[in-house]
């Protein structure tokens, strides 16, 4: 289970929660412009867009969880889990399996434009990356520096794309009900509410903060989307980038799942694993763990580009103190 959001209150900020019940061993994955790109059943690509993101690499091919490249276009895959359906090879499309599709998108397309083109040309065809790696069932938030976003969902009855107007994904049900579901929470305001039961009732206003008292709180992707939502479009706009980030880190902190609270298995429970962020504009990749709660940075303009193996950096999981005294 996870969240993607895109936070706009200047640059724009693309990112997620990644939720899940163990480690994959990801990483911060610079993929620099001259990477080889092998596909299965597509041309190889010599030369392409930089990215970076999280990944998992395997057998020296990196698995991106979520990633932006150079251009300002972000792409995260997030669990879809009884609703992805991906099948056999269809001849006349690209045929990209699904652990392919992020730089499938992100080494050749500069924005959501370029994208759905060549989404309209693309099969998710059902191959694994191995015997020990068999596909997760996703669908993906995609956005660009415009501050637009689309989710792309691969159903029994092919593949949608849906402009995405509120720039939020969480996971089951399909994108279009996780819409039709805000109808329900129209009343939920950061103001104090106004008395609209009776004039005939007067109520005691004890607390401050009921206007979102409805707002629903579980762990459940719904939930989540509601109150991840209602926290963006409600979260402060600053000037500068630490101010932002910070806020954006908020954002997505306010639906993180602690552990001990989604029981998916005997003593086994999912948890936020990571939360990461990256400036579209910038280039910019931020991230903070379940145990570390700094904020690391990775800035890709640093990097050697133009090299043509992977960058990568472990990532910081370590419980840190800032001791005063």
């Amino acid at each position: 289970m996870c969240t993607s959001i895109i936070f706009s209150p200047n640059d724009h900020y693309f990112g997620r929660n990644f939720d899940y019940e163990m480690s994959f061993g990801q990483q911060v994955v610079v993929t620099p412009r001259n990477y080889e790109f092998k596909f299965r059943k597509m041309p190889t690509i010599t030369t392409h867009y930089a990215m970076v993101g999280i990944s998992a690499v395997r057998d020296d091919y990196p698995l991106y969880f979520d990633a932006a490249n150079e251009k300002g276009l972000g792409m995260a895959g997030l669990n879809y889990a009884g609703n992805a359906y991906y099948p056999e090879k269809e001849e006349g499309k690209d045929n990209i399996s699904p652990f392919e599709f992020i730089p499938w998108i992100l080494g050749q397309c500069a924005n959501l434009d370029e994208a759905k083109k060549l989404i309209d040309r693309i099969h998710l065809v059902h191959i694994n990356f191995s015997e020990k790696l068999p596909l997760s069932p996703l669908h993906w938030l995609m956005a660009d520096k415009s501050g637009k976003s689309i989710v792309i969902e691969s159903d029994k009855d092919g593949l949608h794309v849906y402009d995405n107007p509120v720039g939020t994904l969480t996971n089951n049900p399909p994108f279009p009900k996780q819409l039709f579901n805000l109808n329900n929470y129209a009343d939920v305001s950061p103001k104090m509410p106004t008395n609209r039961f009776s004039d005939k009732v007067n109520f005691d206003l004890y607390s401050r903060g009921l206007g979102s008292h409805n707002l629903p709180g579980g762990m459940d992707s719904e939930s989540r989307f509601v109150r991840a939502l209602f926290t963006k479009s409600n979260a402060p706009a600053a000037d500068n980038e630490a101010d932002n980030v910070n806020n954006y880190f908020h954002i997505l902190h306010a639906v993180e799942q602690p552990k001990g609270l989604d029981e998916v298995g005997p003593n086994s429970f999912e948890y936020t694993i990571y939360s990461d962020c990256t400036n579209l504009e910038k280039g910019l990749f931020y991230y903070t763990t379940y145990n570390q709660r700094q904020i690391t940075e990775v800035d890709m303009n640093k990097e050697d580009l133009e090299k043509d193996d992977l960058i990568i950096y472990p990532i910081e999981d370590k419980v840190e103190f800032n001791h005063e005294n």
